[in-house]
């Protein structure tokens, strides 16, 4: 006997019931976006994989460590993406969208790390991702961190994530917090991980961000760099603090001088949203980001002041315990024929159905999901408990006598009344409002919902 296929380790499927809301969230993040300004892009899933070792940096645990690269046929090494920053840059570079800054980009899809799966972390992930191009003033950072919060306060509907909140300052200011730092850590150097080691040469500031304990023990009294911060630099991250503190809906704030990103393009603001203990299982960050005022140089292109941050669905899920899933009444309406009916006559009636709610919803714009599904095997009392565990709201019963009068039976799952109609009223765009109770009203619980 073969063995029986499993999903590769660290994927998932997303199957109907929880691919609702994973849909619903995308939804309110797609949302959000058009209500800051954000227009949606796609890149590809693979980029050639200089685009992130470039962006990245070679010593971050993503390039070194994570990423899923493979040659093509041609012998060029491409990579799935491990993030969207550096792919969409690249493809802010490859089609001249520097001529339209300020830009603002939303994007969403499936990212690939190869690291170990947990709770809400998996080897392919999906995140929504937002980019702010063109504009370096310190009120884009408070504008960029208060869309995470709203955010997360729209999918949670409260405040059980805290802000965390650092800068890595200007150019002169990492300069004198770098020599600072590699002057502590010096000395501790052979008590080090062997990534920290390695790190302390290439790029000290990641150290700070070591997960092996003997390591944090060593940094723990290493210097702030907010003690090393130019009169510049202090004046924007004291503006961004103050200004975000005064923020309605804002998630509880705390400035971390310690916190770091795990990828070397950041420079300025960076932030995260942490969750309560417990909630996301070891690691607790929702979303995160900062600013990356030097990548688009990095990779060829001019100058460009960016910001932005990324947000992974299958971690915003767990979050989600009092999102109404979009508001959106659901309408089931499931056909149940009897044996002697000829299928063309119920396929006719799903058809009409079908086109009439569809040209309504298009009309009035109607938050509506319309389900119109026809149940052919079993009998007709096994159909009617089938339609029930699926939470129809309305049946409609399918005799040859009304087939004969050019009619049906509706009958209301909910209250049990049921009603002889014509074919003609399922074409009639009033009737059929009347009929199935469609109304505007955007508090509408499904028959399953408490």
């Amino acid at each position: 006997m073969s063995p029986k296929l499993q999903p590769v380790r660290g994927t998932h499927d997303i199957l109907p019931e929880e691919f609702e809301k994973f849909h619903a969230v995308v939804t309110r993040a797609r949302e959000l976006a058009t209500l800051y300004g954000f227009r949606e892009m796609a890149t590809p899933i693979f980029e050639q994989t200089e685009v992130f070792s470039r962006s990245m940096g070679e010593t971050s645990d993503v390039v070194s460590k994570e990423m899923f690269t493979f040659p093509t046929k041609g012998e060029e090494s491409v990579t799935l993406r491990p993030e969207f920053t550096a792919g969409i840059v690249r493809a802010f570079l490859s089609n001249g969208m520097q001529q339209h800054l300020p830009l603002k980009l939303f994007s969403t899809g499936p990212l690939f790390r190869y690291e170990r799966p947990q709770k809400g972390r998996q080897r392919q992930f999906h995140q929504v991702n937002f980019e702010y191009f063109g504009y370096d003033s310190p009120a884009a950072d408070v504008e960029t961190i208060c869309l995470a919060g709203h955010l997360l306060y729209s999918l949670s509907g409260k405040t059980g994530c805290t802000l965390l909140i650092n800068t890595l300052g200007d150019k002169e200011s990492r300069e004198k917090y770098r020599n600072a730092l590699v002057d502590y850590l010096t000395p501790y150097a052979k008590d080090m991980s062997e990534d920290s080691q390695r790190r302390l040469v290439s790029n000290p500031l990641r150290i700070l961000d070591s997960k092996s304990e003997q390591d944090k023990k060593i940094i723990h009294d290493a210097p702030k760099i907010t003690d090393y911060l130019s009169s510049s630099a202090k004046t924007r991250f004291d503006f961004v603090c103050e200004t975000l503190s005064k923020m309605p809906a804002m998630q509880p704030m705390k400035v971390s001088p310690s916190l770091v990103r795990g990828l070397d393009y950041y420079t300025d603001t960076i932030f995260e949203f942490v969750a309560e203990t417990g909630e996301l299982g070891t690691q607790n960050t929702v979303l995160a980001g900062g600013r990356y005022d030097g990548l688009v140089e990095q990779l060829g292109g001019n100058s460009v002041p960016a910001i932005g941050f990324a947000a992974g669905i299958e971690r915003l899920l767990l979050l989600t315990k009092t999102l109404e899933w979009d508001n959106v009444r659901q309408l089931k309406i499931m056909i149940l024929p009897f044996e002697a009916v000829l299928p063309e006559a119920t396929l006719m009636i799903a058809a009409i159905l079908r086109n009439e709610l569809y040209a309504h919803q298009r009309k009035t714009n109607l938050k509506w999901k319309f389900t119109v599904e026809s149940l052919w095997q079993g009998n007709l009392k096994k159909r009617m408990e089938r339609a029930a565990q699926r939470n129809a709201d309305y049946v409609i019963i399918l005799g040859p006598e009304e087939v004969s009068r050019d009619a049906c039976v509706v009958k209301n799952m909910k209250t049990g009344k049921q009603e002889e109609v014509s074919l003609a009223n399922l074409k009639d765009e009033n009737k059929l409002i009347e009929l199935f109770n469609i109304t505007q009203d955007p508090g509408f619980r499904r028959n399953d919902e408490k």
